[in-house]
């Protein structure tokens, strides 16, 4: 039975997560468990083999670095939670570990949407600027652009949360997704949320324009590889960004997706896989896109290698 309680009596919330397709509950629960071991397992290699070979010791492998982490970090904010709620019957969380849950979610999901900016610049400066590469992207910078990003997406976060703790949950206290989600948490709220909207709103407003730098920053590459006569030249320059370019559309798509259909109240399984797919399934695929075609990782791998066996 779903609990009407007062706004001071709440203690936590009812997830219903993937209820609806208890047929299948085990194939899920086998299928998030094998993607998150798989996350975390490619997303570790790649951090200790960037940080082990001094090759990778670059601002590109760098910044993908730090986005590996984020991808750790975004992965466990959720997954640990659903896999043991497939098998329970009242699919809870405590009001603090909702709360929490959301922060880091909205933190290291804004964080990533920095990176991607970040390293699409980075990609604009090696394609377009060459020859002052080294000095355009140097250590200093490079550093400042990831606390930044994490500044970004921590601050935006954390003025959600402060306009968040300031509304008062009355009547049901079911959430209509597998994690806690802003809007079906706005949903849920016995108060007026207008502020807490607009200041999504506003919020969603400053990243997207972030966002656009990446689409500037390729543009430019774009225009410069144009200007190249040689074929191999440009099948170069390509080669390099086809996983940049597959990476950001990838993330950038989903997470328009998801919030369009978060803004519509949406809650249906297309909806929430939709948000699986943008939550646990892109932080497993990034480390793949990155280093499947990518000759100076796969370099570095048989360096490893044969330092292992010779050791």
């Amino acid at each position: 039975m779903i609990a009407r309680v007062n706004s001071t009596e709440i203690t936590q919330f009812i997830l219903l997560g993937f209820t609806d397709l208890f047929r299948i509950i085990i194939l899920l629960f086998v299928t998030f468990l094998l993607i998150y071991i798989t996350t975390l397992t490619w997303n570790l290699s790649l951090i200790v083999l960037i940080r082990m070979d001094s090759h990778l010791h670059t601002p590109m492998y760098f910044f993908l670095c730090n986005l590996s982490i984020v991808d750790l970090c975004y992965v466990t904010s959720t997954v640990p939670k659903i896999l043991p709620n497939f098998f329970q019957e009242m699919q809870t969380i405590s009001f603090v570990g909702c709360i929490v849950q959301n922060s880091i979610f909205s933190t290291m999901g804004l964080s990533e949407s920095c990176l991607m900016t970040a390293m699409a610049y980075d990609r604009y400066a090696a394609m377009c600027n060459p020859l002052l590469y080294e000095s355009i992207m140097s250590p200093t910078l490079c550093i400042l652009m990831v606390l930044a990003s994490y500044l970004s997406g921590l601050t935006a976060s954390l003025l959600q949360l402060f306009a968040l703790l300031h509304l008062y949950f009355c009547g049901t206290n079911v959430i209509k997704h597998f994690s806690c989600d802003m809007p079906q948490l706005l949903v849920l709220s016995c108060t007026d949320s207008f502020f807490v909207q607009v200041l999504t709103a506003i919020l969603t407003m400053i990243f997207r324009f972030v966002n656009v730098l990446v689409i500037v920053s390729y543009g430019y590459i774009v225009l410069s590889v144009l200007k190249i006569t040689s074929a191999k030249g440009r099948s170069k320059i390509f080669t390099t960004c086809t996983s940049h370019l597959t990476a950001v559309s990838l993330f950038f798509t989903s997470s328009i997706f998801v919030y369009l259909s978060s803004s519509s109240g949406g809650s249906s399984s297309s909806d929430r896989f939709a948000s699986v797919f943008y939550t646990v399934a892109i932080p497993m695929l990034n480390p793949s896109i990155y280093s499947l075609r990518n000759r100076e990782i796969k370099d570095a791998m048989k360096r490893l290698q044969k330092k292992t066996i010779c050791s």
